[in-house]
């Protein structure tokens, strides 16, 4: 498929067929079907190799560098050729006396190769649909080059033969054929770019799942498998730092298990005999033996995927707006242009001023502009984009953005470093803080958990000697020897009596020597420096947000008060999170979700917009539309404002390349322009999208407000929020 309208056409021929509902996406180039009993999906790729295309059953998509070496080489020569023959052809086009014997074979040796092997692609598009009576934006932009090229060919052998010094004789536009080349396939590479980022992710997700798993046989003997082959039943040993290969019960040992992949917990949680684990988490600390209860497809992690794939289906019907014109506008061009050439003929015209009216229709509505205005604002932006740590993955972004007034933001890992971090200590009297904290990090020292290893850097300066003696407490804490005295540090639930303590908002353990309770510890996920600011910038954006965990709530009450979050949700799956997602644009919203792990994935999915962090896992890099390169929740602000920048250019460059047709087509048709004009014409037009699209390398100079987007929205949240006030959720 190379445009929505291809897509547009596959899903209308498998809905045709009775017991077949699909949703075709042109972005993911997949189609989602459901199918009564007795269809095959061999019978659903016949349909689909009846229209012109191919297709074959969904897995995890391939390697797309060969697309993108391939266009990339035709971009490289179109632009090797287009710079010399637009010069020669212009120059010898307009002066006639810079000609000199055999200058029409140079401009043929510059504009074939262009013509020919780099429009290519554009050819056998409009080739395979014309088969199966079809038009495209290819279609235009093939029978364009065609047209300008053959025209130029018959000005120059022949029109000009014994003419050579008459500035009206045949025009040479060779240029247009190389112009519309050289941009379309620059688009073309970024459209592909794109889609090999979204397919790359989905594989290294893939490849990051266990690749072997060592399974316990009958006798004890420990054998090692393909994680493929693992059933349901079977036992396995996972040691230290290797990940689960499938969901299942702990049967014997102990570990911690960093789960925060799949549930945003910023801790890890201890696994013991009896314990439920989910595969693809990973033990950190001990050697556990689980049973397979869930395998493959099964497991949580697969369903996560799963849900990510549909929810990215659901999203995928919007259309571009130039491919949804397409399907009326070049079938109305070519019919311009063919009436011209009649009306011409009939109303006695010679017929070589039939053919150069009906051309320069043809050329003048050629969509260079058309074609244009989405990937030149794309480049430009993405560029922008770059300086600020934003990419864009495609058009989709820019159009969902428009409509966003919900953010809905991850805490672990987004808000938060994802690191824990002593917040708050607290002593009883002739404690100091420095001494209670000595005595908890020489026994933490010893500790791997991620509570410990806070506790044991916050303590370090004490420079206390180590633990003799030290004994871990499953679940609870542990214990030890430091400088004579017995320490015994670990949750309330490990003491008799528990002294009442400040209304702290974290996770807090008690710290005690010699048989008495001498303080607690309080531990949080540490906020990043540029949460606040970040809010703040969204508040004055006039965006609602929402912080959405599935820490507890007392963690994430602490963290939603120190950045300036009111709206709080905590305890979230992965399912709850889509689901809350679900539930804001049921009731009016438009949200965009920002996040970073797998169990942000559907979610990020499921929202109008999705932003995921460059530093977060591979599954929410391929669900979301921005990735924000820079670790700086800054950069949401920055990409909403550069998105609703570029759409805005991206609505007036289309706005102008249609205004531009509809008026120059009748121009051209009464014979005011010849092709020259036409081509000169549809060049001014061209050149008025790179420049009105060039603008957006100066957006974003400041989040602040006072300056662009943030003046205007500073005026504006109030009555914003006042609007929203009746849509439920949303006010």
């Amino acid at each position: 498929m190379t445009c929505a309208a291809c897509a547009a056409r596959v899903q209308k021929k498998l809905n045709k067929l009775d017991g077949v509902t699909a949703t075709v996406s042109f972005a993911t180039e997949r189609a989602r079907v459901s199918v009564s009993p007795g269809i095959t999906p061999r019978s659903l790729a016949g349909v689909i190799e009846s229209a012109g295309y191919t297709a074959e059953l969904a897995r995890v998509p391939e390697d797309t560098d060969r697309t993108v070496r391939a266009l990339k080489r035709r971009l490289i020569l179109a632009l090797v050729f287009f710079i010399p023959l637009t010069d020669a052809s212009i120059v010898l086009s307009l002066f006639s006396w810079a000609r000199f014997p055999g200058w029409q074979w140079v401009l043929v040796a510059l504009a074939v190769p262009v013509a020919t092997w780099a429009a290519w692609p554009f050819h056998r598009a409009a080739l395979k649909n014309a088969v199966h009576r079809g038009t495209t934006m290819d279609t235009l932009v093939s029978m364009g080059i065609l047209a300008a090229c053959g025209w130029s060919a018959y000005a120059m052998f022949f029109l000009d033969r014994g003419r050579a010094h008459n500035l009206n004789s045949g025009g040479i536009y060779l240029e247009v054929a190389a112009s519309v080349t050289t941009f379309l396939l620059a688009g073309r590479l970024y459209e592909a770019r794109a889609r090999r980022t979204a397919g790359q992710a989905m594989r290294l997700l893939a490849q990051a799942s266990a690749k072997d798993v060592c399974v316990l046989t009958d006798d004890g003997a420990e054998l090692f498998i393909p994680a493929a082959q693992l059933e349901a039943g079977q036992r396995f040993v996972v040691r230290p730092g290797e990940r689960i290969a499938a969901d299942g019960m702990v049967m014997s040992g102990q570990s911690a298990v960093d789960r925060s992949m799949m549930t945003g917990e910023s801790v890890p949680v201890d696994a013991v005999q009896g314990s439920q684990v989910s595969g693809g988490t990973i033990a950190l600390t001990g050697q556990l033996i689980v049973r397979a209860e869930k395998v493959g497809k099964d497991t949580q992690l697969a369903h996560l995927i799963a849900m990510v794939e549909r929810a990215a289906a659901d999203k995928a019907g919007l259309q571009r707006l130039a491919d949804r014109v397409c399907a009326v506008f070049v079938p109305c061009v070519l019919l311009a242009s063919a009436l011209t050439l009649a009306g011409w003929l009939l109303a006695g015209s010679h017929a070589e001023h039939a053919f150069s009216a009906a051309l320069a229709v043809l050329i003048i509505a050629c969509p260079c502009a058309l074609g244009l205005a989405t990937p030149a604002a794309m480049v430009v932006a993405s560029g922008r984009g770059a300086q600020l740590g934003i990419f864009i993955k495609g058009y989709q972004a820019l159009e969902s953005c428009r409509r966003i007034d919900t953010v809905v933001l991850d805490k672990t890992g987004t808000v938060s470093t994802g690191q824990m971090a002593v917040a708050e200590v607290w002593t009883v009297p002739g404690v100091t803080r420095e001494q209670l904290l000595g005595y908890a990090a020489a026994v933490e020292r010893a500790s791997e958990h991620a509570v410990a290893r806070a506790i044991a850097a916050a303590g370090d300066a004490a420079g206390l000697g180590p633990v003799q003696g030290f004994r871990a407490l499953p679940g609870l804490g542990a214990r030890g020897v430091v400088a004579g005295r017995d320490v015994t540090i670990g949750r309330p639930e490990l003491f008799e009596q528990v002294p009442e303590l400040p209304p702290w908002r974290g996770t807090y353990v008690l710290v005690a020597w010699d048989g008495q309770i001498r303080g607690a510890i309080a531990v949080t996920d540490a906020v990043k420096p540029s949460a606040a600011a970040a809010v703040a910038a969204l508040h004055r954006l006039g965006l609602r947000t929402i912080l959405l965990t599935g820490d507890n709530q007392a963690a994430a009450a602490a963290v939603a008060a120190a950045v300036g979050i009111d709206d709080v949700i905590s305890g979230a799956l992965p399912g709850d999170k889509a689901a809350l997602i679900t539930e804001l644009q049921r009731t009016g919203c438009a949200a965009m979700m920002v996040g970073d792990g797998v169990n942000d994935g559907p979610a990020l999915a499921r929202a109008q917009l999705g932003a995921a962090l460059g530093s977060g896992t591979d599954l929410a890099i391929c669900a979301a539309d921005l990735i924000l390169l820079r670790d700086d929740l800054g950069a949401v602000p920055d990409a909403i404002i550069l998105a609703r920048a570029t759409y805005r250019t991206i609505r007036a460059n289309l706005a102008w390349a249609f205004c531009y047709n509809l008026l120059a087509i009748p121009v051209a048709a009464l014979g005011l322009a010849n092709p020259v004009i036409a081509a000169a014409a549809m060049t001014a037009s061209s050149a008025f999208v790179v420049w009105n699209s060039l603008r957006l390398r100066s957006a974003v100079r400041s989040a602040e407000p006072g300056q662009g987007e943030g003046r205007a929205a500073g005026k504006t949240p109030v009555a914003r929020i006042r609007r929203s006030a009746g849509r439920g959720a949303c006010a």
